[in-house]
């Protein structure tokens, strides 16, 4: 092994390190709650600049956490979408936005940050569109949205513009808020996360075909 190959290895595992120590973090405290300093203890550096040295900003290493999860989910939906049959109805797009990430929970193993990670990251105005910009980067979700939208049909813009966003707070908090259950023992409504997937799936295809009111 090279001298040059070692240190690659190296620079790749502090990465890691760091890159799980403040998922955790954030995770169980806010984002903007840690410094860098407690990072870089927790990833086990001596070097208190060890998270400017590899990741320059926070708002970086944000992006660099949702981008570690990003690609197996985007494998996940990329699959899903793939597999449709000829004529996908409503429920069927909606099972490929839900599923690639409850399955991607579920394959972190029994203890997982992610999802309380994204909850923390969607409440700050700032790192929220670093979260959606890296979201809508995915191919696959383009498919599913479109595809979603297909089916829906005729809807005023503000309603589709307010469900989307419903939508995405019942993604986000159901699995953050399951997330914290398992952490702390507390009991959950459903035994898995696939599970969680289909009380997710039920809800917003219910969501989406719910009448709307018309506003005086």
């Amino acid at each position: 092994m090279t001298g040059r190959t070692a240190r690659a290895e190296q620079v790749g595992m502090t990465r890691e390190a760091i890159l799980r120590a403040a998922e955790q973090l954030f995770a169980e405290n806010g984002v903007f709650a840690v410094s860098n300093r407690r990072i870089s203890q927790a990833a086990g550096q001596g070097n208190n600049t060890a998270v400017s040295y590899h990741f320059g900003s926070k708002v970086e290493l944000v992006r660099a956490i949702v981008r570690k999860h990003a690609d197996h989910i985007e494998q996940l939906r990329t699959r899903m979408v793939a597999e449709l049959g000829a004529a996908p109805e409503l429920r069927d797009w909606v099972s490929c936005l839900v599923r690639p990430s409850t399955e991607h929970l579920a394959s972190l193993g029994e203890r997982t940050w992610f999802a309380r990670f994204g909850a923390q990251v969607m409440a700050d105005p700032t790192l929220r569109e670093v979260m959606l910009e890296e979201s809508f980067s995915s191919p696959a979700l383009h498919q599913v949205l479109q595809g979603m939208r297909r089916c829906i049909g005729d809807l005023p813009d503000e309603v589709l513009v307010g469900r989307s966003e419903m939508a995405r707070q019942l993604m986000v908090y159901t699995c953050a808020e399951r997330e914290y259950a398992l952490a702390t023992g507390i009991r959950t409504p459903w035994s898995s996360w696939h599970e969680t997937g289909t009380a997710l799936i039920d809800a917003i295809v219910g969501l989406w075909l719910g009448p709307v009111t018309e506003q005086p």
